[in-house]
């Protein structure tokens, strides 16, 4: 099995100030992935690290085939198309629509024959159980509607590793359990899915691999 994350010997600062030490592990292509711990125990700056928001200064890293120290800025944009990212408040484009909020993705990552821009957004939506939604605004559906908006776009350029961080924070259970269940949907084409979750019930219901961030460090749960 090949590596989809790799870290050895990671220490992770923000703000000049040490948040993760001496982190070495391995996610291998197709896990899924669960990252557990405190608010303020690092799991966002991990995320952070893994998409280059940043900057790796003490160890080695490498995701999707790029190595993370001293990546280059036009680099990044290249990793991220291997990446999807899902965040807790969606953020969607609030001034259009669901399809113009996908278009605009497909249009910025280098996509421009309109017939397959609407082939892939028509894809995505499907793919996150979505239909006749494409001319709503965000601020017209649901919680959990949106966030499937914001998974869909996260799957627009069909990336090998989808990063979450606290996707259900902000929906009820039964919302909650919809979207992890989507999660694990996706993981079945072979795709690496890593969570950050305070959300033991989910985690209850749709068991993966736990990795606990406490003190600095990373640990596995047996």
């Amino acid at each position: 099995m090949s590596s989809a994350i790799h870290f050895n010997e990671v220490s992770i600062h923000q703000h000049n100030k040490e948040i993760l030490s001496n982190i070495t592990l391995n996610i291998d292509e197709g896990e899924f992935v669960y990252l557990v711990g405190k608010t303020g125990a690092g799991k966002s700056s991990f995320l952070k690290i893994l998409y280059a928001d940043l900057d790796l200064l003490q160890g080695s890293a490498t995701i999707a085939g790029f190595q993370l120290n001293n990546i280059k800025r036009k680099n990044v944009s290249e990793l991220r198309k291997k990446l999807g990212i899902v965040f807790q408040d969606f953020q969607l484009l609030q001034d259009r629509n669901v399809y113009e909020n996908l278009k605009f993705v497909l249009k910025s990552t280098g996509w421009s024959d309109p017939k397959l821009i609407d082939e892939r957004i028509k894809t995505v939506l499907r793919q996150v159980h979505l239909k006749d939604i494409e001319q709503k605004m965000p601020y017209a559906i649901s919680g959990g509607e949106q966030q499937r908006v914001s998974i869909a776009r996260a799957l627009l350029n069909n990336p090998e590793i989808i990063l979450a961080d606290e996707p259900t924070a902000n929906l009820d259970p039964d919302t909650s359990a919809e979207i992890i269940n989507l999660f694990k949907e996706i993981a079945i084409s072979g795709k690496t899915i890593v969570i950050a979750t305070h959300d033991y019930y989910m985690i209850k219901k749709f068991p993966g691999r736990i990795l606990t961030f406490e003190g600095g460090k990373v640990v596995e749960n047996q």
